[in-house]
């Protein structure tokens, strides 16, 4: 084989990878379950909330094959592809559709930036949508919404009163609760999560109340 070809061929099963590691998950519909979490380098947003920029940049080049056999090692059902945004890795989608095959059951985290239609729909999709205190409210991807089912979540962070005010007008607008499971999460530090608790309350809003679990454990500690 062409030396130029085989190369070519084998860069179409790499990703760039900042670290897999096991730990619980710490948010939306599967919280709690002991998961694996692969998180792929790079991200195109820069959102004023962001917990995991060291994933912009740096990482290192894995063929699927060796990120599925350390996925196997750790021995549990669920696995989470996270980043970064991991879709702006083009095959970030062979990689979840390789883990749906091989029996896992598979979560992807997006920032709702990047088209989802290329996701196998055995995957659930939790798909931010940027509120206006993120910073990064220009770069929701509203034909999203249209792609989503009832395997999907929707997550919003709320940064403030006027986010939260902002965010039901959405859900309302875009027919939210009737397509998927709706998650409100207070931004770390910025807002109480009392207080998102009983706006929710008062509001009598049909979402789901979330805080990051992994963050009340272990705070911000890498790898958690």
């Amino acid at each position: 084989m062409d030396a130029a070809i085989d190369a070519a061929t084998v860069s179409q099963t790499r990703l760039r990878i900042t670290e897999i590691f096991l730990s619980l998950q710490g948010e939306a519909r599967d919280a709690g379950w002991p998961t694996v979490f692969v998180r792929l380098t790079g991200c195109p947003l820069r959102c004023g909330y962001c917990d995991t920029a060291y994933a912009f940049h740096g990482g290192e080049w894995q063929e699927i094959d060796d990120i599925l056999a350390v996925v196997r090692d750790y021995g549990v059902r669920h696995v989470c592809v996270t980043g970064g945004e991991p879709l702006a890795q083009k095959r970030c989608v062979h990689l979840l559709t390789r883990l749906c095959d091989a029996g896992y059951v598979v979560s992807l985290e997006t920032s709702g930036a990047i088209d989802i239609s290329d996701v196998d729909t055995r995957v659930s999709r939790i798909v931010d949508i940027k509120t206006p205190g993120s910073g990064e409210v220009a770069r929701n991807l509203w034909s999203n919404m249209a792609q989503l089912t009832s395997n999907d979540q929707i997550k919003f962070v709320i940064c403030s009163r006027e986010d939260f005010d902002w965010a039901v007008g959405i859900v309302a607008s875009q027919q939210l609760v009737d397509k998927c499971d709706v998650l409100f999460s207070p931004s770390y530090a910025q807002i109480a999560p009392a207080d998102l608790a009983q706006w929710i309350i008062d509001a009598r809003l049909p979402v789901k109340f979330q805080m990051q679990l992994h963050k009340e454990l272990w705070g911000e500690a890498q790898g958690r």
